[in-house]
Order: structure tokens, then C-alpha cells, then sequence
């Protein structure tokens, strides 16, 4: 693989980190800030939203530029928000800057999964699109823990100056290891594009994405709380066990992909129906601590069994647009991850966090029923072959 392969790699860790570390260090920051259990989950929503907007909206006005330039600035813009983290005095500059942050989030994925296919061989792009994505999957499986290790020990600000350190190396590997093309991707037909993902089919797509991962971040939001507070673990086990999360993750992605290779929508409605008896285990037996492990590994299994059907159903039915189509897709995903974080926090104001298990539960049942009816009223009769490594979140 090309080195700029490997400089993409260490800004999909960067990312994936900043976007999910937090969840382990909620309870921590709520006390530090002085705010609710539940405005403490609106950084994880407000994150989420800033990626749901920026992606689709950045990916048509960058589409225009130089595919180095454009990675470049939004590391740029990442750095930047990273240490506005870090330095923040108050909840109201932490949530802005968060917001900033995210902007870099699903353009740099869309734009560095076409970059990543022009530098390799016809016979290379899958591999080399998966290899960007590592970066992600590697945030999840060592930044996290090791960020919410970090913030646990010297405080949450210590966790945002480690992400903000990723943001020179990244940038400083893309500017010696990405190639400055000479003749970059023409500009798209911006109105064409919106009219496909405008598709019924595509928006129903995209809805299933967001109900799919409201499901999964209503729970895992307050994943730390609800560890030391139900399950009855210590602050200090927290790290240790998004391991297991992380480990369930890269199964679960892999399961999923294979399956629906094989089938499409048994394997969506099947991986969401999964998803929905882990949080059913979820509402009963959080209280018990092998349980809670072994319930832990399997929602990350589950919850991102749910992505490669989930992303190829939006691209089958976006073919002509799916540079766009993967975009609003992660918007999709990241719009879901705000509106299980909000929904959460409202179960745990008003009933306690068990009540936000059986808020993702609802969510779930609603997301498996919903992808149920959708494939028996499909009008569909072909399938697009969809290269599962373009299965990035």
C-alpha cells in the first residue's frame, strides 16, 4: 500500500476517537462542568448533528477542490476543534467546539475513500479503502479505552489534548505522502445528485440507518454510568471493558458484511433483530456483571452487524450518485447516534438510566419492524454490487 494510505489511516483514528471517547467519560465531565447526567449526553448529540449537516453539505462544496487541499483543512478544522476541547472553561465552548470538530468528520471518509482508490491498482481498491478504515476501527478497539483511561486519571482535558496531538501527525503525513493530482475529479452535477437521494427509496434507506443507531447510542451514551451505577463496576474498570465493545465491533462488522454479501435484507432485518435481544438483555441484566460484560461485547457486535447492510441498501438504491449517497449515509448514522443520545437522556431524567435501555429497546423494535415492511413493499429488482469496504462510519 501506498504511505498516503497509512496518512489516512492516522486521521480515521483521530476522528473515530474524538467522536466516541466521550461516552466513558460522561459521568466525569457532568461533575467537572456542573450539568445533568443528560446535558453531558448533548455533547455526543451535538457532535452527531455537526456531522449529520456537514457531511453532505461539505462533500458538494469541496467537490470542487483538490483532493489534498481539501483533507488538509479539515484536519485542520479537526485540530482546531480538539484543542478548543481542551481548553474549554465552560459547557456552552466544549459544545461549539465539539460541533466544529465534527464538521471534518464525514467528508474526510468520503473524500479519502476516493483518494484511497486512485493512488492503488483496479485489483487493490477494496483493500485499500478497507485499510484507511482501520484507522477507525483502531479508535475504537485502543483510543477509546485509552483515552477514557487517560481522562479518568489526569482529568477529560487530557483525553482531548491526546486527540488534538493526532491532528499534526495526520496533517504533516498527508502533506509529504498524498500526491498533489494535476487533474482532479471534475465537478459533480450538484441537482442530479440531490434528485437521486431524494429516491423514496433512498430516504427510506437512510431513515432505517437513523433509526438503527438511535437504537444503539440511546444505551451506549451512558454506557459508563449505567456500568458503575447498575452494574456496579468501578470508574477505573470502565476502560478495560470498551475493549470488549471494541472487539465485538470489528466481529460484528465483519459478520455483517459477509452476510449480506449473501442476502441483503435478511441480513438487515436479521442483524437489527439481534440488536433488538441485546437490549432486551440489556433492560434486565445490566445488574449482573458476567451478564453485563458478555451484553457489552454484544452490542458493539450487533450494533455494527448493522452498518454494511444498512449502507448498502442506501447505495443500491443511489447508484448514479453514491459519492453523495455515502455521505448522507454517515450524516444518517451520525443523525441516529444524536437522537438515541437526546432520547436517552430524557429516559434517565424522568426514570432513572435503566429507563434509557428501554428507550433503545422501543427504538430497536420500531427499526426491525420498519426494515421488515420495507423489503416485503420493495419495488426493487436488481441489485447494485456494493464493495462492502466502502462500509465506513
Amino acid at each position: 500500500m501506498p504511505l498516503a494510505i497509512y496518512a489516512l489511516m492516522i486521521g480515521a483514528f483521530g476522528i473515530g476517537t474524538t467522536e466516541f471517547v466521550i461516552m466513558g467519560l460522561l459521568p466525569q465531565m457532568a461533575r467537572d462542568l456542573n450539568v445533568s447526567l443528560s446535558s453531558a449526553g448533548l455533547l455526543v448529540s451535538g457532535y452527531a448533528l455537526g456531522v449529520a449537516v456537514g457531511a453532505p453539505v461539505l462533500s458538494l462544496l469541496s467537490s470542487r477542490w483538490p483532493k489534498k487541499q481539501s483533507l488538509l483543512i479539515l484536519m485542520g478544522i479537526f485540530t482546531l476543534g480538539n484543542l478548543i476541547c481542551a481548553l474549554s472553561p465552560s459547557y456552552s465552548v466544549l459544545m461549539a467546539a465539539r460541533v466544529l470538530t465534527s464538521f471534518a468528520h464525514g467528508t474526510f471518509f468520503g473524500i479519502g475513500s476516493v483518494l484511497a482508490t486512485s493512488l492503488v491498482r483496479p485489483n487493490q481498491k477494496a483493500t485499500a479503502i478497507a485499510m484507511m478504515f482501520t484507522g477507525l476501527t483502531l479508535a475504537n478497539v485502543l483510543g477509546v479505552p485509552f483515552g477514557t483511561w487517560l481522562g479518568q486519571n489526569y482529568g477529560w482535558q487530557s483525553t482531548f489534548w491526546a486527540v488534538t496531538a493526532v491532528g499534526p501527525l495526520a496533517i504533516l503525513a498527508l502533506l509529504f505522502y498524498v500526491p498533489s493530482a494535476k487533474g482532479d475529479q471534475p465537478a459533480v452535477d450538484m441537482f442530479k445528485e440531490i434528485q437521486v437521494v431524494l429516491k423514496p427509496q433512498v430516504l427510506v434507506s437512510l431513515l432505517l440507518t437513523v433509526l438503527g443507531f438511535s437504537g444503539v447510542f440511546a444505551v451506549f451514551t451512558y454506557i459508563a454510568p449505567i456500568l458503575t451505577d447498575i452494574s456496579g463496576f468501578s470508574e477505573s474498570s470502565v476502560s478495560p471493558i470498551l475493549l470488549l465493545f471494541g472487539g465485538g465491533l470489528i466481529a460484528g462488522n465483519i459478520v455483517g458484511g459477509k452476510w449480506a454479501d449473501k442476502h441483503l435484507m435478511k441480513a438487515l432485518v436479521g442483524s437489527l433483530l439481534l440488536l433488538t435481544i441485546v437490549l432486551f438483555g440489556f433492560t434486565f441484566l445490566m445488574g449482573y456483571k458476567i451478564a453485563a460484560l458478555a451484553l457489552v461485547a454484544l452490542l458493539g457486535f450487533a450494533g455494527f452487524a448493522t452498518v454494511p447492510p444498512l449502507q448498502m441498501r442506501a447505495l443500491e438504491h443511489a447508484a448514479e450518485a453514491p459519492a453523495l449517497a455515502s455521505a448522507m449515509n454517515i450524516a444518517a448514522f451520525n443523525l441516529g447516534n444524536a437522537i438515541g443520545a437526546w432520547a436517552g437522556g430524557i429516559a434517565i431524567d424522568n426514570g432513572g438510566l435503566i429507563f434509557a435501555a428501554w428507550t433503545a429497546l422501543g427504538i430497536s423494535l420500531l427499526a426491525s419492524g420498519s426494515s421488515y415492511l420495507s423489503g416485503k413493499f420493495s419495488s426493487t429488482t436488481s441489485t447494485v454490487k456494493i464493495d462492502r469496504s466502502l462500509m465506513g462510519h
